[in-house]
């Protein structure tokens, strides 16, 4: 469902492709900046590469919070406590966009879009093809895209129109907007308009690649001049069947069927579970790849694409450095280190050697230490309803736990402070590991502010901040406003002052949030320090 806007716009040579994106990620009021991460990743991966917030109500500053609000269950305004550190999830998407809005689309094939087949299956006259019933309008369709997916390749899907003015240029398809593609693959389809079979005949005995999987067209959509059409339809099948087999393929294995065409999978998704999207650039390729997985990531990967260097982009940071390359068997492969959860711009060249500094990949040195356990000092820097007083030694877990009056009810920005004794030199690197964290933090060491961490993993380095002897870290944790608006509700506060506020839940069921358990808050597991060193490759 994802890619129906991105294949157009790729297809017709747009540039800008958008997308209704967190409106119904979770329940209002509960949605974190760590759970839109991989919901934009999961978009970015999927072709959509521009992002903006449409759907903030206007709220005067003088309205009682929570202000005035609409339906919809995320809420990226002021007014919501995840707004603090929202500036580093803004961030995070520039820094993806600023690739994914460069160069062309570089996915591998076409995929013909079965309309008719869907509309023939179905039953009743009204058939849109909305986003909740995609599952049902088009099942054959998805399992075609999730096996030629879990193959390694990428797809576009193409339209009758869009092919009818396709052309082959040197043995590739190219579209009415000008991007090319190794071939074109029908995926199963009985039904296809004699026309568009007469321009696949033409295609292939043009040099274009065709792959038909499962089975050849059978019949034409439509009952208007039939007879004719059926005509026309199986004197083109029988030339498309007559036609050179190494430009016109078939089978029912897809991966084996798609190796024929000598398009190289990306290895990095078929074996290894990521998710990236890859563009081309005048210098070579750029990837966007996240970690979409339970699982860390590390080893060679082989790339779809030759390359002679290759540079890594953090986009949560900023940081560059040239990734290791190697050439094995004629095929780039290029070390990576991904976290669950991570992502990472990967951008190649294709005829020189870039001249930066070396990505600097990591291994744990030895077992990590914990801080702060049993004397974090607390308070709260900012809360509504407002918190007083301050903890000594408190331990790490929910404050929601701690004995400070309106603390289960309160949302805002909760403070651990803290000194640890260190020798920083007697590892060349520092990881912070704050672990659980509910839900986004802000690190301080030694008076300098470090990092944002807004989601998983929420890690950072911190050697050069660290100092021999006392050091004193400061942790600023954001809650979110559930457990706020579930106090309104248990005490009666009138506040949905619009029509359509927050009535129902991700079900459209009519609700409220006086039944709500509290909401785990703040540093929920013990902070770690683990000494890392460099590795070479």
């Amino acid at each position: 469902m994802l890619k129906y806007a991105s294949s157009a716009a790729h297809i017709a040579g747009k540039p800008y492709i958008s997308s209704e994106t967190f409106t119904w990620l979770t329940e209002h009021f509960r949605t974190s900046l760590s759970q839109c991460k991989p919901d934009i990743d999961l978009m970015f991966v999927s072709g959509v590469n521009h992002a903006y917030f449409h759907g903030c109500t206007y709220s005067p500053k003088e309205a009682e919070w929570p202000g005035w609000k609409f339906y919809a269950s995320i809420d990226m305004s002021p007014t919501n406590s995840i707004w603090k550190d929202a500036p580093s999830f803004f961030d995070y998407i520039s820094r993806c966009q600023s690739f994914l809005q460069m160069g062309a689309p570089d996915n591998d094939f076409l995929l013909y879009l079965p309309i008719y087949d869907m509309w023939q299956e179905q039953d009743g006259r009204l058939l849109m093809f909305d986003i909740h019933k995609m599952s049902q309008r088009a099942p054959r369709f998805i399992e075609a895209v999730h096996r030629i997916y879990n193959a390694g390749y990428d797809v576009d899907y193409i339209s009758d129109n869009f092919i009818r003015n396709a052309q082959c240029v040197d043995g590739k398809i190219v579209t009415s907007g000008g991007i090319s593609f190794k071939a074109l693959i029908i995926p199963g389809v009985k039904l296809m308009p004699d026309d568009v079979l007469a321009k696949l005949v033409k295609l292939a005995s043009e040099g274009a690649t065709l792959v038909f999987l499962d089975r050849f067209p059978e019949d034409v959509p439509g009952y208007n001049a039939l007879d004719l059409r059926r005509e026309n339809f199986n004197q083109w099948l029988e030339k498309l069947k007559s036609q050179n087999k190494e430009r016109i393929l078939f089978g029912h294995d897809y991966a084996e069927t798609l190796r024929q065409t000598g398009v190289r999978p990306e290895i990095m998704k078929r074996d290894w579970g990521l998710s990236c999207i890859r563009r081309c650039n005048e210098d070579g390729y750029h990837y966007f790849i996240s970690a979409l997985k339970s699982e860390d990531t590390e080893g060679w990967i082989p790339l779809g694409v030759k390359a002679k260097s290759a540079l890594f982009f953090d986009p949560m940071t900023g940081e560059q450095g040239k990734a290791a390359l190697r050439n094995v068997n004629g095929q780039t492969e290029v070390y990576m280190q991904l976290s669950s959860g991570s992502s990472i711009i990967l951008k190649t060249f294709s005829a020189y050697d870039v001249d930066v500094k070396a990505w600097k990949y990591f291994k744990t040195s030895r077992e990590g230490i914990s801080i702060g356990i049993d004397k974090f000092d607390f308070c709260f820097s900012t809360s509504l309803p407002e918190v007083h007083g301050t903890l000594k030694q408190v331990q790490v877990g929910t404050w929601t736990n701690y004995n400070l009056p309106e603390v289960k009810n309160t949302m805002g920005t909760g403070v651990y402070k803290t000194t640890f004794v260190i020798n920083p030199l007697s590892a060349p690197e520092w990881m912070l590991d704050l672990g659980d964290v509910r839900e986004s933090a802000k690190v301080i060491i030694n008076n300098k502010s470090v990092a944002t961490l807004w989601a998983v993993p929420f890690r950072c380095m911190i050697g050069k901040y660290l100092k021999s002897g006392i050091n004193t870290i400061e942790i600023e944790v954001t809650n979110l406003p559930a457990n706020r608006i579930a106090d309104l509700d248990r005490r009666g506060k009138e506040w949905r002052v619009f029509k359509e506020i927050n009535m129902v839940d991700r079900n459209y069921n009519k609700t409220g949030y006086a039944n709500w358990e509290s909401v785990p808050s703040g540093l929920l597991t013990p902070v770690r320090l683990i000494p890392m060193e460099p590795i070479t490759h």
